[in-house]
């Protein structure tokens, strides 16, 4: 792997003049304003016949602005400037590469490297418009360091909003920003960014990879959003989509230039069964070309602080992980089946996004655990920085759907927890947008499900089932951003237990908006118990911040008592202590530590009950316990 890897880049030094300026490209190709005014414009079409550009600009004339045909199915085209000096293409002027394909037919498509691209009210598809404002946004603010402990808020900017409409950038830069600040998140992990034909998709359905959803505003309004953020200190993740692309031609990239291929593979190779969509094809230049400047774009023009890489699994097999279930045998991540030109375009990714931009940071969501995807790729290994640790909210399902209270395995929750390669960074969460998503049930819906609707008030009795739910909800969340990994991630409003699921508009819905929005107005009503959640997790981040348990070392578990349904275990200097008994407490119980209450879920302020007293200070004594020379009774 690291051969060919190593190969590659060798390749790109001595044809291209080195990564940098091959990740550069996105300055050269499609439609690019000139510093004397002119305008220059290259393609990639290996299978077209000929080449023109047409728009506003011309009348929509089909023929009079041909390409020239370079080497390797590369085509430019230079405009001069008008005669006052100006640009002959102005800014928001609508545009379209018509393509003459092998059979004769006419072709009119978006170019692949369209950096904005709208669509009207009335129309299905989208149009492609030239975006070169007089004065683009200026960055203010400095990149944030790398950071140490990774606290991420997974954010779709289209629901951020209790409306029942397509929030925008602009209120998620002055209304969620501070809401995220004020949890104790550091890092805001974007989806649905890369432009997608369809809102439904949640953005994993991308038709132009260079362009900004311009259904949440403009390219500016994106930059602005990600500077505000940086000045707070929090670093920005682009989820980006390079494991397939829409199968839409019109406006998307799919039979560019009229042939099966172009950047993905032809025939059956070049399709997903289940998602519908088109596969690329690694081992070919302009494809790297095309997916490596498209990183270095989102980092350089809109400040991005790096990415999380969705579906790696689909790359990394040829059997994309269809139908295969992954048990961790090697036998399953070395061989025939695995696509290594794909594995080998994730190697170029990150060598390129750690030596140009060292501070970003990169995330693989990988389902079969292949090994060594987060060590260096000078190891041999991916290059990622974490990997999602996708088996936790599984295991949570699992035990809330088929389990009763008392049958909790206090040691299968502890093994899922801490079963990961400790030489590679894992991503702990309960749940995400996978769990919110119509057709599942997040966490605080599967606890406590229609008794949501009708004792959420601080006015009705507490219910054992709100009450059960509300206590459950924390303490899931907080043995997993503990005990699972070095950085914990939650998808937005799961924090405070939002009711319902997400649903985004679509036919079967009556094109409804009610479920596509997230309800943060629910967390200031003091009469509602959501508060008592949304404090809790705002607390537990914020201790993080002050103890760093996500930096330091795996945790040491001292205790797991099946039928006490007892788990202590410390890190960072902390020592966790979870009672999951359905009914039991406990009075003098044996532990090996001295303590003072730092977080408690039980506290009044997070909807408990508040049974323990948090000015006691507890000492211990040399009474050795669970192989500790000292303990303590709690």
């Amino acid at each position: 792997r690291y051969s060919l890897f190593y190969n590659r880049l060798k390749n790109i030094e001595e044809n291209e003049g080195g990564l940098d300026k091959f990740s550069k490209s996105y300055k050269t190709f499609g439609v690019n304003q000139m510093v004397d005014g002119g305008i220059y414009c290259k393609e990639w079409a290996p299978g077209a016949e000929a080449v023109f550009l047409a728009g506003d600009f011309n009348g929509w004339n089909p023929f009079s602005h041909p390409y020239k045909k370079m080497e390797y199915g590369k085509w430019e085209l230079s405009i001069p400037p008008g005669q006052d000096g100006c640009s002959p293409v102005p800014h928001g002027s609508k545009l379209k590469v018509v393509i003459r394909a092998q059979n004769g037919e006419l072709l009119y498509r978006i170019s692949p490297w369209a950096r904005y691209v709208v669509r009207d009210e009335d129309k299905v598809n989208y149009d492609w418009v030239h975006w070169n404002p007089p004065q683009s946004y200026i960055h203010k603010h400095p990149f944030p360091k790398k950071l140490k402990s990774l606290r991420i808020y997974e954010s779709h900017v289209g629901i951020a909003s209790p409306e029942g409409k397509i929030a925008s950038y602009k209120n998620f830069t002055y209304n969620v920003l501070p809401r995220i600040k004020d949890l104790g998140y550091n890092c805001i992990q974007l989806m649905a960014i890369m432009e997608h034909a369809y809102y439904a998709s949640f953005g994993y359905q991308v038709t132009s990879f260079f362009a900004a959803s311009s259904r949440y505003g403009t390219p500016d309004d994106l930059k602005e959003m990600i500077d505000v953020a940086h000045s707070m200190g929090i670093t920005v993740l682009l989820d980006v989509v390079h494991s397939h692309a829409s199968k839409n031609s019109e406006d998307g990239l799919n039979k560019f230039d009229g042939s099966d291929s172009c950047f993905f593979h032809s025939g059956p190779r070049g399709n997903h069964d289940l998602w519908d969509s088109r596969l690329f094809d690694y081992a070919n230049w302009e494809v790297l070309r095309f997916l490596l400047s498209n990183l270095r774009m989102w980092i350089t023009d809109y400040g991005f602080d790096g990415f999380r890489f969705d579906g790696i699994t689909s790359m990394l097999y040829h059997h994309h992980g269809i139908g295969t279930g992954f048990s961790g045998d090697y036998s399953e991540y070395f061989g025939l089946h695995v696509d290594e030109d794909a594995l080998c375009y994730l190697m170029l990714a990150n060598h390129m996004i750690n030596f140009l931009h060292p501070e970003c940071i990169t995330i693989a969501e990988d389902v079969s655990g292949m090994p060594a995807l987060c060590r260096p790729v000078a190891e041999g290994g991916g290059g990622f920085d974490y990997r999602l640790a996708m088996a936790i909210p599984d295991k949570w399902i699992q035990i809330i759907k088929e389990l009763k209270d008392e049958d909790w395995n206090m040691g299968n929750i502890v093994y899922t927890l801490t079963n990961r390669r400790h030489e590679e960074k894992y991503i702990a969460y309960a749940e995400s947008h996978d769990q919110a998503l119509v057709g599942d049930k997040t966490l605080a819906f599967r606890l406590m499900d229609a008794e949501m609707y009708t004792n959420m008030s601080v006015l009705s009795p507490l219910t054992p089932v709100i009450d059960r739910g509300i206590q459950l909800h924390k303490m899931i969340r907080l043995i997993t951003h503990a005990l699972g990994g070095e950085s914990y991630l939650n998808f937005m409003g799961n924090e405070f237990g939002h009711p319902e699921w997400l649903d985004f508009p679509r036919i079967g819905n009556n094109e409804s908006y009610h479920y596509a929005r997230r309800q943060f107005n629910l967390t200031e009503d003091h009469l509602l118990r959501y508060r008592f959640l949304n404090a809790f997790d705002r607390d537990m981040n914020k201790l993080e911040e002050r103890f760093g348990w996500l930096a330091s070392p795996q945790a040491y578990v001292s205790e797991k008592h099946e039928s006490n349904k007892i788990i202590v275990f410390e890190r960072a200097g902390l020592v966790f202590i979870f009672n999951f008994h359905p009914h039991q407490s406990y009075v003098d119980y044996r532990s090996f530590f001295k303590y003072k209450i730092l977080l408690d879920s039980d506290a009044a302020e997070y909807g408990g009950h508040q049974r323990l007293d948090h000015s006691t200070e507890y000492f211990s004594e040399k009474y050795p316990h669970n192989y500790r020379p000292n303990s303590v009774m709690v």
